[in-house]
């Protein structure tokens, strides 16, 4: 098998500070600096950066931070989890991506979407009847900017553009990803576009998502498109052992999913439903060989080449994500490893 990629998202959520309360935004901005500086340092593959325009989430311009990241790091890989492109100018994305994947050696990484929240709409003037062609539409352009220094392009969502250079070109390849919740028309859309495919998977048992690889494989050979890695994004956390990190993540995952359930109208959350998704869902939590277990199930039984664990979920301590970043890079990425190499074997 080839050697999976093992990297870490993190949507900035405001966390606490020593004293139990939320502190300034601009605080878990310097710390979510630090957390992907000692990733970088212990040998992780990935960090991604979701945007978000709400109160418990710091990150609205994740290219700033990750161009602050870029300047205290060597190798990682600088990502978005997701980049919202529905709601923004696919030249500026480009442009934004091109310079961050130039000033870090070719390390940019974005990873595209609609996100799932839909604050961006209103605050930069667009309309939600308007989805599925705003992305179709912003999604082709941005896929053509990455192929050719001049691009020829029209749509109905901005103007269009005839033989119009884009600066600053790309100097090295970059990759391109786009995240997709579940859809099989998303699944074909990344496809057609010839970009990477990076599942979502924050629910449920991990397995139900193989039609959706067996579509991908399926949609290439009929496309006539390469097959290139598939990723999966899911949440997790790692202490040292199962009842720790459960005891650790559970109330600030209960913040966090009781805030948004209460908009949504989803029932209220329950330690019991914390616990089965624990146990049998998309939560990575538990101790460093409680967790790799199961994200080496979870490659194996989809096939893919990618994993990245969403470790922030709520306002939970700076001390106890550097925690679990270390715990992530030093045990459980090369427990997963092992597994893989010993499965394969």
């Amino acid at each position: 098998m080839t050697q999976v990629s093992l990297g870490l998202d993190t949507f900035g959520d405001v966390t606490h500070g020593p004293d139990g309360q939320l502190q300034a935004m601009d605080v878990t901005l310097r710390e979510v600096l630090d957390q992907a500086t000692l990733a970088d340092e212990i040998g992780i593959d990935f960090i991604g950066l979701g945007e978000h325009h709400r109160a418990d989430f710091a990150i609205s311009a994740p290219e700033i931070v990750l161009a602050a990241i870029a300047g205290r790091t060597q190798r990682i890989k600088l990502g978005t989890a997701v980049t919202v492109l529905s709601t923004d100018d696919p030249v500026r994305v480009f442009q934004r991506f091109s310079t961050l994947n130039a000033l870090s050696g070719g390390r940019a990484e974005p990873i595209l979407g609609r996100g799932s929240f839909t604050e961006s709409y209103p605050l930069f003037g667009h309309d939600l009847n308007d989805y599925e062609q705003l992305f179709e539409e912003r999604l082709d352009l941005f896929a053509q900017l990455t192929r050719s220094p001049t691009v020829t392009w029209s749509g109905e969502t901005r103007s269009p553009l005839k033989n119009q250079p884009v600066f600053p070109t790309l100097g090295q390849p970059m990759t391109v990803w786009v995240g997709v919740g579940g859809s099989p028309e998303s699944v074909v859309r990344v496809v057609r576009h010839d970009l990477q495919l990076m599942l979502a998977i924050i629910g449920g048992d991990s397995a139900r998502f193989a039609p959706y690889i067996d579509l991908y494989h399926r949609a290439c050979a009929q496309l006539g498109r390469p097959v290139r890695p598939v990723g999966v994004h899911s949440p997790g956390f790692v202490a040292e052992t199962d009842d720790a990190a459960q005891e650790a993540l559970w109330p600030h995952y209960a913040d966090m999913f009781g805030r948004i359930g209460r908009e949504r109208g989803w029932p209220p959350v329950t330690r019991e439903k914390f616990l089965a998704e624990v146990q049998h869902g998309a939560l990575y939590v538990g101790s460093p060989e409680t967790v790799a277990r199961k994200i080496a199930k979870t490659v194996r039984t989809l096939g893919i080449q990618r994993f990245d664990m969403k470790y922030s979920t709520g306002p939970m301590p700076h001390a106890a994500l550097m925690n679990c970043i270390r715990l992530y890079g030093e045990k459980v990425i090369p427990m997963v490893r092992d597994m893989l190499t010993a499965k394969a074997a």
